[in-house]
């Protein structure tokens, strides 16, 4: 229990969102900052790593986006936490067989963790991309952001209304070192800023994504500014009801949230409604959201399955559409994972 000491710092409480961050993003002892969590031998398997024919479809998505914004000479792509750096790898390897469209995009790659950014690194070792830490680099547009499992991976708050008021979730230590949850008064500023989303105000238990917000603030501020869209790609839920999403995976296996602190992935559902309502807000026109299983086949996974399963043994077919069914699956990743697209442009034709 002493371990746990290390994520309170010098604090002797901490709200959810604070402590959390601590125990994913420390740069000591942090999660994503000592250990590779992503495949077999890690903690948990996300799309790129089920079939690469996934990332091969965020490919044709992104070269499709070009098209539609009229074949610019300039295009920036920008991946929001590129993990192990395997979709964008993907990508890449697809947009070599479009020579003029590769010659015009550049790459961008936004990560928080410095131990990830190695592993991408030595992923993506002969490739042309650059790694940034904001985005004031990007000067022109437009801009494409795309981010696969980012929001999970920020922390959230937690608050309860009771009586009209607001009180805030805080973890704390007992005196034998067990965390311990506690509330108190939520603060005025998250006070005014919770109370102007519609999507929150009949409910209980509200779970809000302030650095998950913050971080897509910077992003809708170039989308606005330069012409562009984001794309999120995340598991979550269309309606609120009050429910705590926070969760954690050990070893693939579920895990107590307190257990295995540093150690296990921490993550939590995305509010697609709230998140729709962040966009509104900000001025973006929004897409309605779709489950990844009817996103990837408009992009035609199904068609690139059959003609790549020609030059296939049978067992290897059968590995094939084994994966594709867990991506496309409503029993499995199919209906669980949306896919949210927000942007500023002047067309009608766009869409997902």
């Amino acid at each position: 229990m002493k371990s746990n000491l290390k994520f309170f710092k010098k604090f002797k409480s901490l709200p959810v969102d604070k402590f959390f961050y601590n125990v994913l993003y420390d740069k000591k002892d942090g999660y994503y900052s000592v250990q590779d969590p992503f495949g077999s031998k890690g903690d948990f398997l996300t799309s790129p790593k089920i079939s690469k024919l996934f990332s091969e479809m965020i490919a044709i998505w992104i070269i499709y986006t070009w098209e539609i914004f009229g074949k610019p000479k300039n295009f920036n792509i920008i991946e929001l936490g590129p993990g192990d750096g395997d979709l964008i790898k993907v990508i890449l390897k697809v947009f070599k067989k479009f020579p003029y469209f590769n010659s015009v995009k550049k790459i961008y790659l936004y990560e928080e963790s410095n131990f990830l950014k190695k592993l991408q690194k030595k992923t993506l070792k002969s490739e042309k991309v650059e790694w940034i830490n904001n985005f004031n680099k990007i000067k022109k547009g437009p801009v494409v952001f795309f981010g696969n499992e980012f929001l999970d991976a920020l922390p959230i708050k937690q608050f309860k209304k009771e009586k009209n008021n607001l009180y805030e979730k805080y973890l704390i230590l007992d005196k034998k070192k067990k965390i311990k949850e506690v509330y108190f008064h939520a603060s005025a500023s998250d006070l005014k800023v919770i109370s102007s989303f519609k999507t929150l105000k009949n409910l209980k238990f509200i779970e809000f994504p302030k650095m998950g917000f913050n971080e897509l603030g910077k992003v809708v501020q170039k989308v606005s500014k330069l012409n562009g869209c984001i794309l999120i790609i995340d598991y979550g839920y269309l309606k609120p009801n009050n429910q705590n999403t926070l969760q954690s995976v050990y070893k693939h296996k579920k895990n107590k949230l307190f257990d295995n602190l540093g150690k296990a992935d921490v993550t939590s559902h995305v509010n697609f409604a709230l998140l729709k309502e962040f966009y509104t807000k900000n001025n973006l026109k929004v897409k309605k959201t779709i489950t990844q299983g009817k996103f990837l086949k408009k992009m035609g996974i199904i068609k690139r399955a059959e003609i790549v399963e020609k030059k296939m043994k049978f067992d290897e077919k059968t590995n094939l559409y084994y994966r594709l069914k867990r991506l496309l699956s409503s029993r499995s990743m199919g209906d669980l994972f949306k896919v949210s697209l927000a942007y500023k442009f002047k067309s009608n034709k766009y869409q997902i």
